[in-house]
């Protein structure tokens, strides 16, 4: 029978209302008092909002406040069995509540749980607030989101702040010299001086080093020599360049990293164990040094076939595209290695709007590829003597065949978009006015484009190009509408993108292409026909076979909904082999 501990812990599991900055109130759990101060948790909300707020600010929430709404956003948490010392059930566990809140005020628990349950829950219990409120990282003083466990520095030990540090059940004072256990270590940020809103930690922007004094980071800072992270490129355009750096080689730079990134992120737990990890950092170029923008961690052998395990992107470089160049360089290496990846799960809230960007993204340039007649980049088409062959747009290498025959007796020629005046090879009738020149994209690049589409060189799947259905229809004034289409699987789908199918199809469903549905059902006389299916049936299940029918307007209407861009990472610019082996 495995050990267990029984700890008695008063809990304050109260809900307050808080009275925020906006005059809006919100409830909150308060997760620790000082002068004049609480430290609350928004209920529903991620704990990187957490904070300290003025204690005049918060009141107990009482019966007639609406907590239902937030209460269910935060969704189900993780619980320990507790007995409390009123209300036992004959099985010894509490009666389960009605809501996750409690209007009556402290308890006292007594926790009974096993050795790996009290290592999780002292977890719990020290990350729960931040031990650092502000880093200082470069030129940039950055509001730190979540804890990260950097140990107690030399400097520090002898401090008052240590000694008076808050006491947790089963965890021993603690020292640079004493992490012999993993909570003792995660316990060594609880104590510093000054911890709470006002404490600040300085971190080296090139090596990493992080230091509890400015005037050491000041003498640090005219002694380091590195200019850019110790690694090679793998992806460089204009400015913004994209470093491998191996774990096992450069040990002390990616721990440093490791603990760096987890004040910006919630979910990771790996911070000195680095040698079966690549980093990816990405970086922007001055004309002395390269400054780190993100990274991303990557395991070098992953069973799952795993591409990333996780991503961070400074707060200051946030929703400008510097996080979608990551996750489409880390699809890229899953693509160039002959895997179909995935991120590791759980992804954070923030993660999964990433993800699920990219996800529609993808498919939508896809889609868009797929569901035209002309290639998108190609709009104006003119063939003499037959009607044009319009599978010999492309080459089977995705380049243009412009003046190539058709058929072996007729002639056809292609027009480039960049070569028809207006946008996106709309044809402008009278002269053309002068615009000003902008600089477009990360280093004044212009798309000649303008559209979010998937090269035509990714899509190798025969199925999509050469078994494409065009019918053709006449109009009355003489000339005729052509028409593309193809019949496909989920599967086929998510092999052509290089998704898995179960990330394609949570992509589908969530941007709403797959509500219309086409029902296969047979008559009396066993013949099949194919009829719209407009309401799922009550049953949850359609009779016969069920397609799923997507059109070019309603990729569109995604696309606008969705605001689709074209790709942030230009392949052209990755400095990597094709095809990389297991062992490169």
């Amino acid at each position: 029978m495995p050990a267990t501990h029984v700890i008695p812990i008063p809990t304050d599991i109260r809900a307050y209302i808080v009275t925020r900055k906006d005059g809006q109130e919100r409830p909150a759990h308060i997760l620790d008092r000082r002068a004049n101060e609480v430290y609350v948790h928004y209920i529903g909300l991620d704990k990187r909002l957490d904070e300290w707020i003025s204690e005049s600010d918060c009141r107990p929430a009482s019966r007639q406040d609406s907590l239902e709404p937030h209460v269910a956003a935060s969704g189900a948490e993780g619980t320990v069995n507790r007995k409390r010392k009123r209300g036992l059930t004959p099985t010894g566990h509490s009666p389960t509540p009605s809501t996750p809140y409690d209007l009556e005020g402290l308890h006292e628990d007594v926790v009974v749980m096993t050795e790996e349950d009290y290592d999780i829950q002292h977890h719990k219990q020290i990350t729960a607030k931040r031990n650092f409120d502000w880093v200082h990282f470069g030129e940039w003083k950055i509001k730190t989101w979540y804890f990260s466990p950097y140990p107690l520095i030399e400097t520090e030990i002898d401090e008052p702040g240590a000694a008076n540090a808050p006491k947790i059940p089963g965890v021993a004072r603690v020292t640079a010299r004493s992490h012999g256990r993993t909570s003792d270590l995660l316990a060594g940020g609880l104590g510093r001086h000054g911890a709470g809103e006002k404490a600040m930690l300085w971190v080296c922007d090139f090596c990493f080093k992080y230091m509890a004094e400015p005037m050491s980071y000041e003498v640090h800072k005219k002694h380091c020599d590195l200019t850019h992270p110790p690694g090679k490129k793998v992806y460089q355009r204009g400015a913004h360049i994209i470093w491998e750096v191996d774990g096992a080689a450069h040990k002390l730079y990616c721990q440093n990293l490791a603990l760096f990134g987890k004040l910006f992120i919630d979910v990771k737990t790996l911070f000195f164990d680095c040698d079966n990890f690549l980093f990816y950092i990405l970086t922007d170029a001055t004309s002395t040094a390269d400054h780190m923008i993100g990274f991303f961690s990557k395991e070098k052998v992953s069973y799952d076939d795993y591409n990333l395990a996780c991503i961070m992107t400074l707060p200051p470089y946030q929703r400008k595209g510097y996080g979608m160049l990551l996750i489409e360089f880390s699809y890229e290496l899953s693509r160039r290695s002959g895997k179909v990846g995935t991120p590791e799960r759980p992804l954070s809230d923030l993660g999964l709007r990433s993800y699920l960007a990219y996800w529609v993204a993808t498919l939508i340039r896809f889609f868009r590829r797929v569901l035209s007649v002309l290639p998108p980049e190609q709009p104006y088409m003119s063939a003499i003597g037959n009607f044009p062959d319009l599978t010999r747009v492309r080459s089977p290498s995705g380049e243009l065949e412009e003046n190539g025959n058709s058929n072996g007796s007729g002639h056809t020629s292609v027009t480039p978009a960049s070569t028809i005046n207006g946008n996106n090879g709309i044809s402008s009738v009278g002269p053309s006015k002068k615009r000003k020149s902008r600089a477009k994209g990360w280093d004044g690049e212009a798309d000649p484009i303008g559209l979010g589409i998937i090269p035509a060189s990714t899509l190798d799947d025969p199925l999509f190009t050469t078994q494409r259905s065009f019918d053709s229809i006449s109009r009355p004034d003489g000339g005729a509408e052509t028409h593309v289409s193809v019949r496909c699987t989920l599967a086929d789908i998510a092999r052509a993108t290089n998704l898995r199918i179960e990330d394609t199809a949570f992509a589908l469903n969530e941007c709403g292409l797959l509500t219309r549905r086409l029902a296969r059902r047979q008559d009396g006389n066993g013949n099949g026909k194919e009829r719209e299916d407009t309401e799922e049936p009550s049953n949850g299940q359609f009779d016969g076979e069920t397609m799923v029918v997507i059109t070019r307007q309603r990729v569109e209407e995604v696309a606008q909904e969705r605001r689709v861009k074209k790709t942030c990472i230009d392949l052209a610019h990755v400095l990597l082999p094709e095809r990389v082996g297991p062992d490169s």
